[in-house]
């Protein structure tokens, strides 16, 4: 998944992919230890993903709160 796409959801549309994501990996990791993953670049495309997904989060929570940081200097001002 791209970032561009993943900029284009919601926040709750992002966290329920991650939820989607880590039960994937979940089960991939299981596979790979009982030995039946078929394709092991799957395990690493899905924690690259888990990861994108949540810098795109935490950058959007920090620009949130940038954003509140300067709505409440403007305000102390006047």
């Amino acid at each position: 998944m791209k970032a561009a796409e993943i900029r284009e959801m919601t926040n709750e549309d992002i966290e329920r992919e991650i939820a989607e994501k880590q039960r994937a990996l979940f089960n991939l990791r299981f596979q790979r230890e009982t030995e039946q993953v078929e394709r092991p670049s799957e395990l690493r495309r899905a924690r690259k993903d888990i990861a994108r997904m949540r810098t795109i989060l935490r950058e959007r929570q920090s620009a949130e709160g940038a954003d509140a940081a300067v709505g409440k200097g403007r305000s102390q001002k006047a």
